[in-house]
C-alpha cells in the first residue's frame, strides 16, 4: 500500500474514533444506574492533552497576549483559565469543557453548530475536531465578561453556588 494513502486512512481512523468517543459529547449523560463511564468521560473530558490540544495550547499562547481579554486569562497545563465578574473559569484544551472554580462545577455550554458557519468556513489543520480553537476562544470572550450573559441554562449554572 502506497504510504500516502495509509497515512490518509489511519488519520480518517483517528478522526473516526475521536468523534465518536462519548467523551466528544458535551450533553453525554451514562443513562445506565450504575453510570460505568462516569470516569471515561472525566478522563476524555479534562485529563492530559493530546497532541493536537498540547499544539492548540501553543496556538492560544501566541493569540491571547493580542486580545482584549489578556488581563483576564491565563494559560495552565490543560487549561485556559478565564477570571470573569462573577466567578472564574477553567476550559479545557482538549475537550473544550468548562469547570467552574472553586469547587470545580461543570458548566455545559454547547455550541451552535447551525448559527454560524458555511460553505467558506476555515479550519486550521489541526483543528479537524470541528473548529475546537474557535470554540474555546469564544468561550473564554463569553466568560471573561459573564455578567452581560443573557442566556438563562447558562446564566442559572453559574449563579447555582455562589
Amino acid at each position: 500500500m502506497p504510504r500516502l494513502v495509509l497515512s490518509e486512512a489511519l488519520r480518517d481512523v483517528d478522526l473516526f474514533t475521536a468523534v465518536a468517543s462519548i467523551g466528544a459529547d458535551p450533553q453525554w449523560r451514562d443513562r445506565g444506574e450504575e453510570r460505568a463511564f462516569d470516569g471515561y468521560w472525566e478522563s476524555w473530558s479534562f485529563g492530559e492533552l493530546t497532541e493536537s490540544a498540547r499544539i492548540r495550547r501553543e496556538t492560544l499562547a501566541r493569540l491571547l497576549p493580542r486580545t482584549r481579554i489578556a488581563d483576564r486569562v491565563e494559560l495552565t497545563d490543560r487549561f485556559l483559565r478565564v477570571r470573569g465578574e462573577l466567578r472564574a473559569y477553567r476550559i479545557h484544551l482538549g475537550s473544550g469543557n468548562v469547570l467552574m472554580e472553586p469547587e470545580d462545577a461543570y458548566l455545559c455550554i454547547v455550541a451552535d453548530r447551525g448559527a454560524t458557519g458555511g460553505p467558506d468556513k476555515v479550519f486550521l489543520p489541526f483543528e479537524e475536531d470541528g473548529g475546537l480553537l474557535s470554540v474555546i476562544l469564544s468561550k473564554a470572550f463569553l466568560l471573561a465578561a459573564d455578567t452581560g450573559i443573557t442566556d438563562r441554562t447558562i446564566t442559572d449554572q453559574i449563579r447555582r453556588g455562589l
